[in-house]
């Protein structure tokens, strides 16, 4: 049987209630439950969406971590708007969310990167991510290079790799219902800065 979604279960604080959906995703083995839709807009205003993984959430929004100077990275140095989409197929729920982007805190960035893998930090270093190479061997080469460059230290953080946030100002439920009736609820962020709950037609 679908499940259903009412108004009176969300609270008045969209990311609490996140939280709550995301951990019922978790429990429920829902494949890649942190993986996310990342859409941002260049300076021509076309639109570009890949998938991204979500590393952190608090009161304040949603954060990953990525190569600044990347086509995203770029997007979002001329446009820090952007919109983020969580699928989870098992529970039939979509979660869209709306905001502005920011840096994290170098120590934020720091933090993380220095508890990933040896290997994903050397990756952070050996790949100009979305530039043009010319084939496989060039990041081959790179990680040989970053490899024996860092033997025997400490891989610190180079300065083009970090954290974003997503501060939401707009947050949608969806909730799968027979007969493509489905559940929608969202929040936005009025003028005075408090949430408003409201119900959209599927």
């Amino acid at each position: 049987m679908q499940a259903s979604l009412d108004e009176s279960e969300l609270g008045v604080e969209p990311i609490s209630f996140f939280r709550k959906w995301f951990d019922e995703a978790d429990i429920s083995k829902v494949n890649e439950v942190n993986a996310m839709t990342l859409a941002t807009v260049d300076e021509h205003c076309k639109p570009h969406a890949r998938i991204v993984l979500l590393k952190a959430i608090d009161d304040r929004g949603f954060t990953f971590f990525t190569n600044y100077e990347s086509n995203k990275g770029k997007n979002l140095s001329v446009n820090p708007h952007a919109a983020l989409v969580f699928f989870w197929p098992e529970l039939e729920r979509q979660v869209r969310i709306e905001g502005r982007i920011e840096k994290v805190t170098e120590k934020e960035s720091d933090d993380y990167y220095l508890n990933r893998p040896r290997g994903s930090r050397l990756g952070a270093w050996a790949s100009p991510q979305s530039s043009v190479i010319e084939n496989r061997a060039v990041l081959e080469a790179n990680e040989k290079k970053y490899h024996e460059h860092f033997d025997g230290k400490e891989i610190h953080r180079p300065e083009h790799w970090g954290g974003y946030r997503l501060l939401p100002n707009r947050i949608e439920f969806w909730q799968g219902r027979p007969s493509r009736l489905h559940d929608r609820i969202c929040f936005e962020i009025d003028s005075s800065g408090n949430w408003q709950k409201f119900r959209l037609a599927p």
